[in-house]
């Protein structure tokens, strides 16, 4: 339970007991006043409106209300697929028509809130067992406004098949250094090949940072919103990507572009740094070396590290202003810690005939090694990517909430790591130019 209180809201089992007799000040009874709590009785009833983005995750979820519902027969979920990004703010600015819940980036959470229930109370029974980093992004000033989702761990995919020709071995990988001797080994067999992917959109890119970041187990902003750009674990990441680019040992373009994928077809670029959610290209976008591509943790930057970091996420979320959020609160407590709504959603199902490849459960029991709720990969030799993906999970460390201005970063560390890739900055420039911008320009404005 004391990881618990650390991770999260101190509740009624982990902090000082209130009685009667003592003084409740404000700020606590604005706070339990936030707290959203469950429906009574034993059959709630009512409608729920679910907001999610269009798309393949709309699919499974919208499935999965079937399942939902034979839990819970009298909650009807009206599920709408929405421009979330587009709709969000100003509805909630606006309390006008506000869903109950809504499928949210863990970027934008802490953004908004303001507005969404604290969902400590709820998540109590499950906390324990949800991956440290899912909770650690979700949580504010003590209180926890997402509901966790997905578990995106870091994963190095590489081609085998161009790799075993060219004579290297991946499987002497387990370190950044080793990677770059790898690489290296590589080009010159190959000598016109950039092995290593690094990415060209200045958003991508700094969430790839994050993820380089999260295994050394800081961010950009610590837990009290403070930038922490820097830092040696920077200068070592920023070092090793200039590195790459030094030695033309990379192959510079935007993620899964046209000009990305003509050289991860041609052989010439073999290591991806990734999320798992890469593992989409090989099955859809890469149809000459489809089979040849295979995952693996990533390198750790020590001898002895983490093999992985967090790269994105979502979670879900319930506006206050929502008429049925305890409601709602049902319905992701199904999909995400009843095993018929995880297995609906990661599971074999119209969408996905072999199960949803592109994340793992962040609820452990859920992300169980031994029994894969995702079948073997097809695209990657038919590997097992779901025990590596979860066993790499495991190895995220801890993680602090996402601050409400990551994404105006991308304006300063974003373009200045393009400007680092472009020749123009060094690493030790990088921090000192963006730092500076986002502490003037951002932290400051808060």
């Amino acid at each position: 339970m004391s990881g618990l209180c650390s991770a999260t809201i101190v509740l009624a089992g982990c902090g000082p007991t209130i009685t009667a007799s003592e003084e409740t000040t404000g700020d606590r009874t604005a706070a339990a006043e936030n707290v959203l709590q469950p429906p009574e009785g034993e059959s709630p009833s009512g409608e729920i409106t679910i907001w999610d983005r269009s798309g393949d995750l709309y699919e499974v979820f919208d499935a999965a209300i079937d399942d939902f519902n034979e839990v819970y027969p009298d909650i009807t979920v009206d599920h709408v697929a929405i421009d979330i990004d587009a709709k969000l703010q100003n509805t909630l600015i606006t309390g006008t028509d506000v869903p109950d819940g809504v499928f949210l980036d863990d970027a934008k959470v802490a953004g908004f809130a303001d507005y969404l229930w604290d969902v400590s109370g709820v998540l109590q029974p499950y906390a324990a067992d949800i991956a440290p980093q899912k909770l650690g992004v979700n949580t504010v000033d003590g209180a926890t406004y997402g509901v966790p989702f997905d578990l995106d761990p870091g994963l190095l995919y590489y081609n085998e098949a161009a790799l075993s020709e060219a004579g290297v071995d991946a499987g002497s990988i387990e370190t950044y250094d080793n990677l770059l001797d790898a690489a290296r080994a590589y080009k010159e067999a190959r000598p016109d090949s950039g092995p290593i992917h690094l990415e060209q959109s200045a958003f991508l890119g700094q969430l790839q940072l994050e993820m380089y970041a999260s295994q050394l187990g800081t961010s950009i902003a610590d837990a009290d919103g403070e930038l922490r750009l820097d830092s040696p674990e920077y200068q070592q990441i920023l070092s090793f990507l200039d590195t790459v680019r030094s030695e033309n040992l990379g192959t510079r373009a935007e993620y899964l572009s046209p000009s990305d994928i003509e050289p991860l077809e041609s052989g010439d670029q073999v290591f991806y740094p990734w999320a798992i959610w890469f593992s989409f290209a090989p099955q859809q976008l890469l149809p000459e070396t489809a089979g040849d591509w295979r995952a693996m943790p990533l390198p750790a930057w020590e001898a002895g590290g983490a093999r992985s970091g967090a790269m994105g996420g979502s979670s879900f979320v319930l506006p206050k202003d929502g008429e049925n959020a305890d409601l709602a609160w049902l319905f992701y407590e199904f999909l995400m810690f009843d095993e018929a709504g995880y297995s609906a959603v990661w599971g074999p199902n119209e969408v996905y005939p072999d199960g949803l490849n592109t994340s793992v459960p962040s609820y452990r029991p859920a992300a169980d090694p031994a029994d894969p709720l995702f079948g073997p990969v097809e695209a990657l030799g038919d590997q097992d990517l779901w025990t590596i993906a979860v066993e790499a999970g495991d190895q995220i460390p801890e993680g602090t909430p996402i601050p409400a201005w990551w994404a105006g970063a991308v304006d300063y560390l974003g373009a200045d790591v393009q400007r680092m890739l472009d020749g123009d900055l060094d690493p030790a420039q990088v921090i000192e130019s963006a730092g500076g911008d986002i502490q003037t320009n951002l932290v400051d404005r808060q």
